[in-house]
């Protein structure tokens, strides 16, 4: 087979796992795109499938060996003809997975996606070109008035319950030069929010001497980038800096994503998180009082290994009392490789279910109450898209991330990817709904 002929191939992809790896597939599909390959969004209509995978928890490797099979399947009843499979999952198991799934033409380390067309090109036995993908540039595979721009990669943060480290190595800051061009191109193709995303943005530029705070004042002078949003903030280097500048910012969403995983002391220890109770109640404190216009989402993670009823009651207390107004919260996952799998007084799955579906109905009982004191108030919302079947529009406002927060139902009277003043005027089980002001 010739490059002519190999350029005729249609390539489409799976995408799973964080938005972190959302963003190293944007670029691997730009330079598939660029080399020549037309990009499908249905795997029956391509002959080349990518299989992005995350490996972070069992729930995660099944969904990713699911996808796996499904490609496979395709390459033996269907049209494809190669499966390649990048990603987390390779990092973590890939002798395991050589072996199970010999269908699987190759396995790419994500430090690799930079040498796809060669790895294509070799599966095909055609001659190897001195092709070179254009750097920063990205195939969205999201709506495309906003984007997630991933400043690091990596953590050192040696949490007890966490295989990144592992799988991805120790956090490594990109250069501002390069953010900020990669930031520029999504600005001119139409992005309007960026969604700043790390394993720890907190600690972007710790090993090239610079900081977040630089970053975002860069960030912020970009023509048409209208709402830049911060995922993931590490509690113990949330400054009164940052804050002060996300608060006096215009672009700045006034929002916060903090993940803070517990609150008890012994436990947090035990997670080898580098935070305290007193800090992170410090932190809360002054976020509610100094800061009240900053929006807070965070995480928390039920029956790790050891927590007590007393220690669960302590985290029920604290959302009681702060009232955040996003959380997510996940059972305790017993992982490979990682100091927590070898904890003992491992807390039982029953359990972890009954203080799991505990702490999700009341933090559903707070979310009712704080979203409830917004009805009545005009907020500055993004539409996001059209609902076909329900037919309504579907917004957010800065105060809520994609995918993972509330939305405002809009009947009609705005376009998709714009930003329109709107009236919070009622709230049902979709979200809220609003009426253009």
């Amino acid at each position: 087979m010739d490059k002519t002929e190999l350029k005729t191939r249609k390539v489409s992809a799976f995408n799973l796992g964080c938005d972190k790896n959302r963003v190293d597939l944007e670029h691997v599909l730009y330079a598939l795109k660029e080399y020549g390959f037309q990009i499908v969004d249905n795997i029956e209509d391509a002959e080349i499938i990518f299989v992005n995978t995350c490996a972070f928890i069992a729930p995660a490797r099944k969904e990713a060996i699911d996808a796996i099979l499904t490609a496979i399947h395709e390459k033996t009843h269907g049209r494809a003809e190669k499966v390649i499979v990048g990603g987390c999952l390779p990092q973590r198991n890939l002798e395991e997975l050589r072996h199970a799934l010999p269908e699987v033409d190759y396995f790419l380390d994500y430090k690799n996606n930079d040498k796809i067309v060669s790895v294509i090109e070799e599966l095909y036995d055609v001659k190897p070109t001195k092709f070179a993908p254009t750097e920063h540039k990205r195939v969205l595979t999201n709506f495309p008035h906003y984007a997630y721009l991933k400043i690091a990669d990596g953590c050192s943060n040696a949490c007890a319950y966490c295989a990144i480290p592992r799988i991805r190595g120790r956090f490594r800051s990109t250069p501002i030069d390069a953010l900020v061009k990669e930031a520029k191109e999504l600005a001119s193709s139409g992005v309007k929010e960026l969604i700043i995303v790390a394993q720890d943005v907190t600690r972007y530029g710790v090993d090239i001497d610079t900081n977040l705070l630089e970053l975002l004042k860069e960030l912020v002078k970009i023509k048409g980038i209208e709402w830049i949003r911060l995922h993931y903030l590490y509690p113990e280097l949330v400054t009164d800096e940052l804050l002060d500048f996300i608060k006096n910012e215009r672009k700045m969403c006034k929002y916060v994503d903090i993940p803070l995983q517990h609150i008890d002391d012994i436990v947090l220890k035990n997670m080898n998180r580098r935070t305290s109770e007193q800090q992170i109640i410090d932190l809360m404190d002054k976020l509610k009082t100094k800061y009240p216009e900053i929006s807070i989402r965070s995480t928390f993670i039920v029956g790790f290994p050891g927590e007590t009823r007393a220690q669960f009651k302590k985290l029920c207390n604290f959302l009681k009392k702060y009232k955040l107004d996003n959380v997510g919260f996940f059972p305790y996952f017993r992982e490979p490789n990682t100091k927590a799998f070898f904890y003992k007084k491992q807390v039982p799955e029953f359990v972890k279910r009954k203080r799991l579906k505990k702490i999700a109905d009341l933090q559903g009982d707070i979310a009712l109450f704080n979203n409830m004191t917004r009805i009545g108030q005009v907020h500055k919302v993004i539409v996001d898209y059209y609902d076909e079947e329900n037919k309504y529009f579907v917004a957010r406002t800065e105060f809520c991330s994609p995918n993972v927060d509330f939305c405002v139902i809009i009947d009609s009277g705005v376009k998709v990817g714009e930003f329109y003043n709107v009236e919070l005027t009622d709230l049902s089980e979709l979200g809220y709904k609003g009426e253009v002001k």
